[in-house]
């Protein structure tokens, strides 16, 4: 597989938004503080987009190893 076939494909995953992300955004204060009450009531929304975030990261990591092996394969 070559670079451009490489390039062309990773153009077509789609984007993620991860839920954590958002939730941390809705979480802060105006003083840039997080609103631990406000986390603590959602937790379980919170410990579910922690999860997704973490199979997200496993994932992303994967990809990066299998290109770092490409590129060595194709060097």
């Amino acid at each position: 597989m070559n670079h451009t076939n490489i390039i062309r494909a990773l153009k077509r995953v789609p984007e993620t938004k991860l839920r954590l992300i958002a939730l941390a955004r809705e979480a802060v204060k105006e003083d840039g503080a997080l609103d631990i009450e406000k986390l603590t009531f959602n937790m379980a929304e919170l410990q579910t987009a922690i999860k997704e975030a973490q199979v997200y990261a496993e994932g992303t990591h994967k990809a990066v190893s299998c290109l770092i092996t490409l590129n060595r394969s194709s060097s």
